[in-house]
């Protein structure tokens, strides 16, 4: 049996992902993205807190990671380097873990390496990391290089190297763009 993980990260995408020609009006309703994570074979679905709280208990079966962090695409990387800063902490997944009921089983943070930011972004990932581990909750860090010292977001090197910074960091998964 194959496990993947569904997303739905809203306020990265904004209206994107969601809306468009090509794109079923459906997907444009967060709520039908939580009905197909509860109908696939999925290992968590990504989102935000705010949504697994409206939404969740509708669909309680679903495993939920919570994503911690976010940015839209508004300003682009030829205004300013890429920084996600932490939105929320972990205590806040594990309250509605507990208070809840729901399968709240991860959390997730995105750090841009390369950034003029990466020194928070890596702090805010490690306290993350271990916070989680205390909590027993597994996580995830999207780790893309992005900014301006960064030449070749795709690099081979430089993406295996963020693989590593995210082992580094004690996370238990590491998403990367593959090159």
């Amino acid at each position: 049996m194959k496990y993947v993980s569904a997303t739905m990260k809203k306020v990265e995408h904004l209206n994107n992902d969601f809306y468009g020609d090509e794109i079923h009006l459906d997907d444009g309703d967060p709520e039908h993205l939580f009905r197909i994570a509860s109908q696939a074979n999925i290992g968590v679905f990504a989102t935000q807190l705010g949504l697994i709280a409206r939404y969740g208990n509708s669909y309680a079966d679903v495993p939920y990671l919570v994503k911690l962090n976010s940015k839209t695409n508004l300003v682009k990387m030829s205004q300013s380097d890429p920084f996600s800063n932490q939105c929320l902490n972990v205590e806040q997944a594990v309250n509605l873990r507990d208070n809840s009921g729901l399968h709240i089983l991860a959390v997730g943070y995105t750090v841009y390496l390369g950034s003029e930011y990466e020194y928070q972004m890596l702090h805010q990932a490690a306290q993350i990391v271990s916070t989680a581990h205390k909590h027993g909750l597994i996580s995830v860090l999207w780790i893309y290089p992005r900014g301006k010292a960064v030449a070749d977001e795709k690099e081979p090197h430089l993406i295996a190297g963020a693989t590593g910074v995210a082992a580094c960091l004690g996370s238990d998964f590491v998403k990367v763009n593959y090159p």
